[in-house]
């Protein structure tokens, strides 16, 4: 076999929730790109229509359907519809995630990062914290359940989890909640690979750095900050949805049938620490 051949997903059913924009699109696209039929799912429905249009008209085997991964039994509802859509569920991506507000630091834009009276612990509100767990990670939860379900019967598959930098390393300008969640999608991947290993299902979760995506309100979109990120990230660059399809095709494909339970960064050394 030549090692190309290792990285085909051709044919493969593919699901990745928050797949209308930002990480999520970029993992739907890289897979449907290389021949996999592709589920988008995600709570915004313009961006579904828009993307799933745009897409399908480049030739690619893609469908979308609006899911709120809050909602578990819509979530169940909408693998079903995926696996009599396409007639397999080979890859799970468990991408949807929200930010949750600002942290107790200000901006990455300002050259000072003075305390921020909003992001202090005694401002958090029920409220915040709840969705932000209910989305961060009791949506992952859902989304890995769902797979298990149809994957274990069939003894294979791919489950990848969109985790962040943030699951291991604190930064005072993003809100608890965020850390806490991504923290705990971590450990949970970790238990959910050891649980299905035996079943030839891989769960593995990839930990994005400082990546421009409509996160935050499109914060990170802003060329300041953009610009200020760049000076504390060695690679001196932010990272794009590009950039991170090569990892999500090798965790999706043959390529790596013997790596599960591991969370991978891809952050452009922001995490090794300024180097200039």
């Amino acid at each position: 076999m030549k090692i190309s051949e290792l990285f085909s997903v051709a044919g493969y059913g593919v699901i990745v929730t928050g797949g209308a924009s930002g990480l999520g699109l970029g993992y739907a696209e890289a897979l449907a790109e290389n021949g996999a039929r592709v589920t988008i799912l995600d709570v915004d429905g313009a961006r579904v229509d828009a993307e799933t249009k745009r897409l399908q008209a480049q030739g690619l085997a893609l469908r979308g359907e609006v899911v709120d991964v809050r909602d578990h039994a819509a979530i169940e509802r909408a693998f079903d519809a995926a696996v009599a859509a396409h007639g397999r569920l080979d890859v799970v991506f468990a991408n949807a995630g929200i930010d949750s507000g600002p942290g107790f630091v200000g901006s990455w834009a300002g050259a000072q990062r003075p305390r921020n009276p909003e992001g202090a612990l005694e401002r958090y509100t029920d409220e915040r914290w709840n969705r932000v767990i209910d989305i961060n990670l009791n949506g992952i939860f859902a989304t890995l359940r769902a797979g298990a379900r149809l994957m274990r019967p069939q003894r294979s598959g791919r489950m990848i989890v969109t985790t962040s930098v943030a699951a291991y390393q604190c930064e005072p300008a993003i809100g608890a909640a965020y850390m806490s969640a991504k923290a705990g999608a971590a450990h949970l991947m970790r238990q959910v690979a050891h649980e299905l290993a035996a079943y030839q299902i891989t769960v593995n979760a990839i930990a994005p750095g400082f990546f421009a995506t409509n996160i935050g309100g499109g914060h990170a979109k802003q060329p300041a900050v953009q610009e200020a990120m760049s000076k504390a990230i060695p690679m001196h660059r932010v990272g794009f949805a590009d950039d991170i399809k090569g990892l999500a095709l090798f965790l999706a494909s043959p390529a790596s049938a013997y790596v599960t339970g591991q969370q991978i960064s891809i952050d452009g050394g922001w995490t090794l620490g300024v180097a200039d």
